[in-house]
């Protein structure tokens, strides 16, 4: 079981980004943001490669485009939903990020005393909440050494379903697991489905 769930990609490494890599931290950041929303997870997608591809991806880049454009490139990713409050959200977030750590993701981290104080300055940062927080640091596990967020309860809910124990190892992968499989009622396709109890139970 653990072999598959190994195999089975995080978000992060669905976008192309390598989070042993700095620059790429900050881009997951800006991805978590637009993952939190209650928004498909494939509109999310889609709309962070259209930042990828316009170079939005450091705070100064951010900056420099402006809302106008940023509501431009939110809109061609089909994130229409919220792409007004995002935008504003993303050049405040940007603007913080420079003003109080040099622009610099890590020293977020660096500055913290703690687990709970990486989270509580990760959400002073406008429109960034305790699930945008969530995503962003599952996937920061054994990377940020303060990156240790409560287990999502949809994590939960699939490990017990395994009878894995090991949640925060293999947590975004499980929460995946949920979204595209449990939550679908897509059983018959899980590439986990033989582990499940709840599967051989139907």
């Amino acid at each position: 079981m653990e072999e598959v769930l190994s195999k089975i990609p995080t978000y992060s490494e669905e976008l192309g980004l390598d989070l042993d890599h700095k620059e790429d931290r900050f881009k997951w950041f800006i991805a978590s943001v637009l993952f939190a929303k209650r928004i498909s997870s494939n509109i999310a997608k889609k709309t962070f490669m259209k930042f990828m591809e316009e170079d939005l991806t450091t705070p100064q880049k951010i900056i420099e485009a402006g809302w106008d454009r940023l509501v431009e490139v939110l809109d061609s990713g089909g994130y229409v939903r919220y792409d007004f409050s995002t935008a504003t959200n993303l050049l405040e977030i940007a603007e913080k990020l420079i003003r109080e750590y040099n622009g610099d993701i890590d020293k977020i981290h660096e500055d913290a005393l703690d687990p709970q104080d990486l989270e509580k300055r990760l959400m002073e940062f406008k429109g960034v909440g305790p699930v945008a927080v969530n995503i962003f640091l599952r996937e920061l596990r054994g990377i940020w050494s303060k990156a240790d967020p409560r287990v999502s309860p949809k994590a939960v809910e699939v490990a017990h379903k395994l009878g894995l124990n090991e949640m925060k190892k293999y947590e975004t992968k499980l929460v995946k697991i949920y979204l595209e499989y449990c939550k679908r009622k897509r059983c018959h396709d899980c590439p986990l489905r033989k582990y499940c109890k709840v599967s051989k139970s139907n």
